[in-house]
């Protein structure tokens, strides 16, 4: 039993494959272990509503936007990014408070004789460490970034309300595959079934990568094509888009012409959320985007 949060996360740094430390040895090639984690803790995944993201640049942008918006529309909202940049407890939050530490010396008590018998990487633990915080909090609405890849990512054991796929490029070639289309289908592995799946950007050399998975699983796919324009003004970034039909402006703190893809993308996820029964209105999109 562990007394302390560093004891807990030297147990979890020290005894645990982590991809930033041993590198491709972590990734596992199935989900098998993330699979009897959550079993053991009665399916913690399967106890809330959550949006999946994906993709090689942007993501973790479009993650953030998301729950920002969804928390100004007024839900309980998680998070969860990796990796962190300071703090282990960065990955996990919920309305923007990070998961407290001592949250974390319990789960982590609670699961140790499932981690001795699985023996899962580091990221598989964190993953379902998530999920079974945002299960016990009991919150409306998660956004789950994927950590690596998509079809064999920890976290693709989610059925969440909407898919996001960002910009495809070249990341992590030595596991995902020496080509954009190989790297696109492994992404294009969080698309479920007759879930609706948002693709950000329409990239020729993948676009049919995603239309060919889509049609497989009956999923609803929509490349955004919403328009967005950003204007710098000093200091300041001006954003003009479209939701629900309604134009919106918003200050943007993100710096970079590129997020106006993740920015469509975004919107064109929360009006899958609102065909889905959310409530969310133009006043709380510009407000979290802000």
């Amino acid at each position: 039993m562990f007394s302390t949060y560093e004891q807990t996360l030297d147990y979890l740094y020290t005894n645990l494959p982590m991809f930033q430390r041993v590198g491709a040895v972590a990734f596992k090639k199935d989900l098998t272990n993330t699979l009897a984690l959550c079993e053991a803790l009665g399916n913690p995944q399967q106890k809330f509503k959550s949006i999946h993201v994906a993709g090689t640049n942007g993501k973790g942008s479009t993650a953030h936007m998301l729950a920002s918006i969804l928390q100004s529309a007024g839900y309980k909202t998680g998070l969860y990014t990796s990796p962190h940049l300071k703090s282990f407890t960065e990955r996990i939050r919920i309305n923007g408070q990070e998961v407290s530490q001592a949250f974390v010396v319990d789960f982590v008590n609670r699961i140790q004789p499932h981690i001795d018998r699985i023996k899962p990487s580091f990221f598989e633990i964190t993953v379902v460490m998530a999920f079974d915080y945002f299960a016990q909090q009991q919150v409306d609405i998660a956004v789950i970034e994927v950590g690596l890849g998509g079809r064999l990512d920890s976290t693709n054991v989610i059925t969440p309300e909407v898919s996001v796929i960002t910009n495809i490029g070249f990341d992590h070639m030595d596991m995902l595959g020496d080509t954009l289309p190989k790297i696109a289908f492994e992404k294009a592995g969080i698309i479920k079934q007759r879930i609706p799946v948002v693709i950000s950007e329409r990239q020729e050399e993948v676009a049919q990568v995603f239309e060919d998975k889509a049609k497989l699983e009956q999923a609803p796919i929509l490349f955004t094509d919403k328009p967005v324009t950003i204007s710098q003004h000093g200091n300041s970034i001006k954003v003009n888009a479209v939701f629900q039909d309604q134009r919106i402006e918003f200050d943007f703190p993100l710096l970079g012409s590129y997020q106006q893809k993740n920015i469509a993308g975004v919107l064109t996820a929360l009006e899958c959320l609102t065909d889905r029964g959310f409530s969310i209105s133009k006043e709380q999109v510009c407000d979290g985007m802000q």
